[in-house]
């Protein structure tokens, strides 16, 4: 009866407690560490710029695009690049690469845990590396080190794995509305590349430490909308194909640079040099490209400001898409810490206002603003959060329905043409292969006498245990283990050949019948009605591999159930989705 009340308690939608109220509780205080750390980044990146470029203590924005470059600052980005690369060897290495994948890998293969030094050194190292030129945005480092500071705080509580994953999961959360003002892209970052779940128990706190950020930063005058956008276009079968157009060109440049980048990375891996050496080939490359354009150099915000305004002519859109996938590439293959959100939409936009020409009329910007979110999205596999964040990054939600059918083009030419996305790359090649597809399990939906064995050799409780030995050792026998059933067909347990050696050697006598022998209270069953997601549990738990399947009423024995039994549920899955199959035939003449 237990194991039917624990059965009750799990039918249910979702299988979340009161518990998930703490978590959400300890959010708030994740989502308030996390705006700070969202603000010192970006302030730290003003200041290391201004430093790097004007000599001068200030924080105020600056305009890379507007820098008078010469010979000599193509040594900013090298000094830079040198200065993370020792922060890297002798700090932590976790700061290299661009945040997201080393926070996916902790999260499924760390426990969730990251240490202060990375809460610390991330920002520093990107500050540095983006306010020396470094071809990146803020978003990648600051979901690292707000999942950091997430992480650090669970740490110090009694929370559970999963709660640690929950908590750090709020902290990048929290930190990328911080930097963009984009909480629902946040949370859908979080449900698309994160949590690798869709539970209320992680759904809660995360969307708790979203909201939170966003009212904080909205109480701290933070801009928002960043990008404000009005245009719009009418929805037209022309228009249409012009937004499955715009997607698969940005499909096909995802899959560009996702190569490019791992190809530049897989040249750094042939150096006879040390890692640490490596930025700095990468910041010698950034300084010459900035000599090419300064556009180029940086967050770029600029950039996506004026090609959503319609400033960005197609020639100046060239130079800027092939100088920024250059450097951002080989920069970013080298090792050297920075986000790749931002570059993603500034190479996008570019294509866009590129395409712009040959595409339906539409308002200035328009197909840029398309572009970007379908790179974005392409690229990082992430369709609905380039979509969210496409619309509150411009504050329109008139562009909500062009801006999906251009992501998932572009989201399904990467799907076909690509394995991996630039993210989970990364993790594959330390050996980890991840599955981003989220499904029910099939445990949850078969019961056990879809799957059980219903033909079952039984032995009979009179049997004695000289003679259970001898019926176990018959070279007949296809499987180690059989139930025991009383006279009226009810299961009194399981024999197998070590419950005969550990009976025997404890002192049972041979001729002592196995209906005495079997402990009543440690006999574990299921049933006919159950779902096999809590029999699979209670076979792991009960540290066996068969189970007799017995009545609800009565006890009696239906069947017998093991773990071959259980891959049926999946072997069913797999059919399933190969298997074609036609239901509806076209009726047949009747005879004349």
């Amino acid at each position: 009866m237990a194991a039917r009340s624990q059965d009750k308690r799990r039918l249910g939608d979702f299988t979340t407690s009161p518990r998930v109220l703490v978590i959400a509780a300890i959010a708030v205080v994740v989502a308030s560490a996390g705006v700070l750390a969202g603000i010192a980044l970006l302030n730290l990146i003003r200041l290391a710029t201004n430093i790097a470029y004007f000599h001068r203590l200030s924080f105020a924005e600056v305009d890379m695009g507007s820098i008078q470059l010469g010979p000599g600052t193509v040594l900013i980005p090298v000094i830079g690049a040198l200065i993370v690369g020792l922060m890297a060897r002798f700090g932590s290495e976790k700061i290299r690469g661009h945040g997201i994948p080393e926070a996916i890998e902790a999260i499924l293969l760390g426990r969730s845990r990251l240490d202060a030094k990375v809460a610390i050194l991330k920002p520093l190292s990107s500050a540095v590396v983006i306010g020396t030129g470094g071809p990146f945005g803020a978003e990648g480092p600051i979901i690292m080190t707000g999942g950091a500071i997430g992480s650090l705080i669970a740490q110090a509580l009694p929370v559970s794995d999963s709660e640690r994953k929950t908590l750090l999961v709020a902290g990048a959360a929290a930190g990328m509305t911080t930097v963009f003002g984009t909480p629902i892209a946040a949370i859908m970052l979080a449900v698309e590349l994160l949590l690798f779940e869709w539970t209320p128990r992680s759904f809660i706190p995360v969307a708790v430490a979203a909201i939170v950020a966003e009212v904080e930063r909205t109480l701290l005058h933070m801009p928002a909308p960043l990008f404000p956008f009005t245009g719009s276009m009418e929805a037209s079968v022309p228009g249409l194909l012009g937004w499955v157009a715009i997607g698969i060109a940005a499909g096909a440049l995802s899959a560009l640079l996702t190569q490019l980048v791992y190809a530049c990375e897989d040249a750094f891996l042939k150096l006879p040099i040390h890692w640490m050496w490596w930025p700095m080939i990468g910041g010698v490359v950034i300084g010459l490209g900035g000599l090419i354009d300064p556009r180029a150099l940086g967050v770029g915000y600029a950039n996506i400001a004026d090609m959503l305004g319609g400033q960005t002519l197609a020639a100046a859109a060239i130079t800027l898409l092939v100088t920024k996938a250059v450097i951002w590439s080989i920069a970013l293959g080298s090792g050297t810490s920075g986000g790749v959100l931002a570059p993603l939409l500034i190479m996008g936009g570019a294509m866009g206002a590129v395409a712009s020409g040959v595409l339906p009329t539409a308002s200035p910007g328009f197909w840029p603003l398309l572009a970007m979110a379908a790179t974005m999205g392409g690229t990082m596999r992430a369709p609905l959060t380039a979509t969210f964040f496409a619309v509150e990054l411009t504050g329109n939600t008139h562009v909500l329905v062009p801006l999906i059918a251009a992501c998932a083009a572009a989201h399904a030419f990467t799907v076909l043409v690509m394995k991996r996305s630039i993210l989970t790359e990364k993790i594959a090649r330390r050996g980890h292969h991840i599955v981003r597809e989220y499904r029910i399990d099939p445990f949850a939906l078969t019961r056990v006498e879809q799957v059980m064995t219903r033909q079952v050799e039984t032995v009979p409780a009179a049997m004695t245990l000289h003679q259970a030995a001898r019926f176990l050792a018959a070279p007949e026998r296809g499987h180690p283990s059989f139930p025991v059933v009383d006279t009226e067909g009810r299961a009194l347990g399981i024999i197998d050949p070590p419950s005969v050696i550990r009976w025997r050697r404890s002192g049972t006598h041979r001729t002592a019948p196995l209906a005495e022998i079997l402990p009543p209270d440690r006999l574990v069953v299921a049933y006919p009605d159950e779902y096999l997601e809590s029999v699979a549990d209670r076979l792991s738990e009960a540290n066996v591999a068969h189970l007799p399947v017995v009545s609800r009423e009565g006890g009696k024995l239906v069947g017998y159930l093991g773990w071959k039994d259980l891959m049926r549920a999946k072997i069913r899955l797999q059919e399933e989705e190969s298997q074609r199959t036609t239901f509806l035939r076209g009726r047949s003449a009747r005879p004349a």
